[in-house]
């Protein structure tokens, strides 16, 4: 895994591969699987945005097989849409990306189904887009599901009597908890696959502090990823450095089901991808599978 790059991705000619996210860590897995050669599908809300992303990768790579859906993880009936779309396109799926994301809005906001928008759309949504993709990717070759998390994760705490935070709004906290349910899903997804010989192999990863749109659009003036990018530029990788751990996951032959890659270097802010540090609290199975039988609930979904 050493100084492991894009360079390093195995032919994907054979691969298909749903990635969440128009821009940022989204856009750049996406361009450097098409040059892999995969069937690429990338998923976002905003379709100008996403055509611009189409456009961009086409440019980039001659013959790209790249495409564009909508999809607003913020609202359940968008997620279903989306997957009875793929389901009614194709008979499977080898790789799904979770990767697109809400940072930080300054005041509390919630999603069109009324769940805190942070916890809505980084998790729910893609707890709710994993289980109706799950057939497709139960049918794929070597299928995986990789979910982003964040360092964020590490002072992130499953507050199960305040996850839409209607008892009290930081923007900071109820991100870092929904950054540590999307690891604690990764892990439960696997830890249930085994279980149930489902085959689909579950891979966590974070892509440490990257230049991305996450953060150039996360709150007011004062907030401290704006107040870093200014005074320490040098800590904020570019994005497509940021990708590579996802991309590991996504890619590689060792890349291992059940296990969380990030940064290897500056306590996983930067650097190449390697194995990154689990929070303890991430290693709570009971409170995960909690978490799984609440999201059931909340989304209506189960995985089958």
């Amino acid at each position: 895994m050493k100084k492991w790059t894009t360079a390093n991705i195995p032919p994907q000619s054979d691969r298909s591969i749903v990635v969440t996210g128009t821009g940022g860590i989204g856009f750049e897995c996406a361009l450097a699987l098409s040059r892999a050669g995969a069937e690429v599908v990338v998923a976002g809300r905003n379709p100008a945005k996403g055509a611009e992303a189409v456009v961009r990768i086409r440019t980039a790579v001659n013959q790209a097989k790249v495409s564009f859906e909508q999809l607003d993880l913020a609202s359940l009936q968008s997620v279903s849409a989306f997957s009875e779309k793929m389901r009614a396109k194709r008979t499977s799926l080898d790789v799904l990306i979770n990767n697109a994301g809400v940072m930080t809005p300054p005041a509390r906001r919630v999603t069109s189904d009324g769940f805190e928008l942070q916890f809505g759309t980084n998790y729910l949504g893609h707890f709710a887009l994993t289980a109706q993709l799950f057939p497709l990717l139960k049918a794929g070759v070597h299928p995986r599901v990789v979910s982003l998390s964040s360092i964020a994760a590490r002072t992130g705490v499953i507050d199960f009597n305040n996850l839409n935070a209607e008892r009290g709004y930081k923007p900071m906290p109820i991100y870092s908890q929904s950054k540590l349910a999307c690891l604690m899903f990764s892990l439960e997804l696997q830890r249930r696959s085994w279980s149930n010989g489902w085959g689909v192999e579950s891979i966590a990863a974070h892509p440490g502090i990257s230049r991305t749109d996450l953060l150039y659009n996360a709150t007011g003036r004062w907030d401290a990823s704006r107040i870093l990018r200014a005074t320490l530029p040098f800590m904020f990788q570019p994005a497509a450095q940021g990708a590579l751990p996802a991309l590991y996951a996504t890619t590689s032959p060792a890349a291992k089901p059940g296990a969380y890659y990030g940064p290897d270097r500056m306590g996983e802010t930067r650097g190449h991808p390697s194995i990154a540090r689990v929070p303890h609290q991430a290693e709570d199975s009971a409170i995960a599978g909690r978490l799984w039988e609440f999201s059931e609930k909340l989304t209506g979904v189960v995985f089958r």
